[in-house]
């Protein structure tokens, strides 16, 4: 997750260390597995590899907590790197950035009619679920698109402590949806956006209403099926009994990239549209900020400098050092996994990105 604006700005690798030691690095050509990707290889792009080469020399000797680095350019992958164990075939927890990847599900919820627009109030939705406590009026004004923006007025902030809807605090509760409802109102809805997990568990729970199915059932039968995904479960690291709604994606690297792909394609996967070229545009469109950083519906837009250049990512991002990062301007899609949880290492990939891959095809 995004929590301060020093992540654009190279806070681990220092390119200069690079350039000493011998690279033993040996690049493959990623292989195609039958699972919907075609592959090609750095050099077909006819780059300038030695940042690259010189980058994972040094991530294969020296200890990270990355699991895997991928690389997409011209809708083919390019580049597939596994660390610490981790294998092509194993699906990772992606933390929040199953947030990005519920922001797709709304945009299908909404083009198949189960949800008529994000200006619904959310009532109209979860009819069993009404507030009981902190009674205000204005519980009755929030949106969808509130939920989208992280703008619900309710006094849920993960990054405040004090905040009575911190995500550690609802995880000890019996009722999580409840809970949430529950929370009493300090914003004006639509006005002030604070990280809230909730807000999209909420969101969740609002597509399984509306179109009589669990999440993971709506999921796979609109997104992944399609898209060709099937190595993946749905859970969460609480140690109780957690709601479908509130569970989170665990998928492979290969799959992962896959939603970015679609997300760079306007929604369109082997020539089908599964989600709309407009939700997508919305969704990845800034609305607000979250600590200064530009945010659309569940997804980042978080800008690089190269060269004086502002570079902007499409970025979902997960706890740990889970990335999904879309690059229009270059036609690129990169997607790290990891598991430097609540530590300043989950930054790494945004310095790989910064100083490493953005200026090897930047310059071509």
């Amino acid at each position: 997750m995004i929590k301060n604006s020093t992540i654009l700005v190279s806070i681990i690798i220092v390119i200069s260390s690079f350039c000493y030691g011998q690279n033993t690095y040996s690049y493959l050509q990623p292989k195609e597995l039958g699972d919907g990707w075609k592959t090609n290889s750095l050099q077909s792009i006819k780059v300038d590899t030695t940042r690259i080469h010189k980058v994972f020399d040094h991530l294969k000797h020296t200890k990270n907590k990355i699991h895997s680095v991928l690389l997409v350019k011209n809708e083919q992958l390019i580049l597939e790197e596994y660390f610490n164990g981790y294998s092509a075939d194993q699906p990772h927890d992606l933390r929040s950035t199953t947030k990005s990847i519920r922001s797709i599900l709304m945009g299908i919820a909404i083009d198949k009619g189960f949800i008529n627009t994000v200006d619904d109030p959310i009532s109209k939705y979860l009819k069993t679920i009404v507030p009981q406590k902190n009674l205000d009026q204005r519980k009755n004004k929030i949106t969808i698109r509130d939920l989208l923006t992280m703008s619900s007025g309710l006094d849920c902030n993960d990054w405040d402590k004090k905040s009575k809807g911190q995500e550690d605090k609802v995880y000890k509760k019996k009722d999580w949806l409840q809970y949430t409802l529950d929370l009493p109102m300090i914003h004006e809805p639509g006005t002030v956006s604070n990280y809230c997990s909730m807000g999209a568990v909420l969101l969740a729970e609002i597509i399984s209403k509306a179109s009589g199915m669990t999440i993971a059932q709506f999921a796979e039968k609109y997104l992944f099926i399609p898209l060709g995904i099937d190595n993946i479960r749905w859970g969460h690291t609480s140690d109780k009994k957690v709601i479908a709604s509130g569970k989170r994606l665990y998928m492979t690297s290969r799959d992962i990239a896959k939603i970015g792909l679609l997300v760079l394609n306007k929604g369109r996967w082997n020539e089908k549209q599964l989600v709309s070229k407009e939700w997508i545009e919305e969704a990845t469109t800034p609305k607000t900020k979250i600590t200064g950083i530009d945010y659309g519906y569940l997804w980042w837009n978080v800008p690089f400098i190269v060269d004086d250049k502002v570079i902007i990512s499409k970025t979902a991002t997960g706890n740990g050092g889970q990335y999904i990062m879309v690059v229009p301007a270059l036609d690129m899609v990169a997607v790290f996994t990891g598991y430097a949880y609540n530590s300043q290492e989950d930054k790494l990939a945004f310095a790989i990105m910064n100083d490493i891959f953005l200026p090897t095809f930047i310059a071509k």
